[in-house]
């Protein structure tokens, strides 16, 4: 389990590769020309696809911009899905996170999620603080509720007792254990942080 905690954060530390999802806008026509796997509408280039964005210049004209089809089928996070992620920041409205892993099989490139206040909890969400429930650079496991926008944006949610933090660390950069649902303890300091705690269930253990 330990590993394969670390290996996740290890790999959550590498820059995000250019995948896109179809919808996704690209850029504007004034900056690049639509190339394959791409559409244009509204003054702006599109992908069609699922695929890696490719961008190419040729002489002195602009940019041609292209979506080309991976040779493997890249997995994205659908709705309902379960997915592991590391919280990127936070604010009183909603934590960013950036998506690693469905279920527990890894994504090849990180995709862009949102916890917003009102899916932390199923409960009392009135209540619900968001600095209380997730800090960055913790590792959160959440479900995929819906595609919120053309910037590949997933909205996510944690209220489920199996939904949450799984592995966070103390002000002393020691990993934290949980003592109840909404409190960690660093085991060196023995000082208590609150979060929103999950009940991991064992398919999400595997190494």
């Amino acid at each position: 389990m330990r590993a394969f905690w670390c290996a996740l954060s290890a790999a959550s530390m590498a820059p995000p590769a250019r995948y896109c999802i179809p919808g996704e806008r690209l850029c504007s026509t004034e900056e690049a020309t639509a190339g394959s796997g791409t559409y244009t509408r509204h003054g702006f280039i599109f992908s069609s696809l699922a695929g890696c964005l490719e961008r190419k210049n040729e002489d002195n004209e602009l940019p041609v911009v292209s979506v080309v089809r991976d040779s493997e089928s890249q997995l994205l996070p659908n709705v309902g899905a379960v997915v592991t992620c590391k919280v990127c920041s936070i604010n009183s409205r909603f934590a960013k996170v950036h998506i690693l892993y469905v279920g527990s099989t890894p994504l090849k490139s990180t995709f862009r999620g949102t916890i917003r206040r009102e899916d932390i909890r199923a409960t009392e969400k009135d209540k619900v603080e968001v600095y209380k429930s997730f800090r960055p650079s913790d590792i959160v496991l959440a479900k995929v509720i819906s595609l919120g926008d053309a910037q590949s944006n997933y909205l996510l949610s944690t209220a489920e007792n199996e939904l949450g933090v799984v592995v966070a660390r103390s002000e002393a950069g020691v990993q934290m254990v949980p003592i109840s649902w909404c409190e960690m303890q660093c085991p060196r300091t023995h000082t208590k942080e609150f979060r929103k705690v999950a009940r991991v269930q064992p398919q999400f253990l595997q190494t």
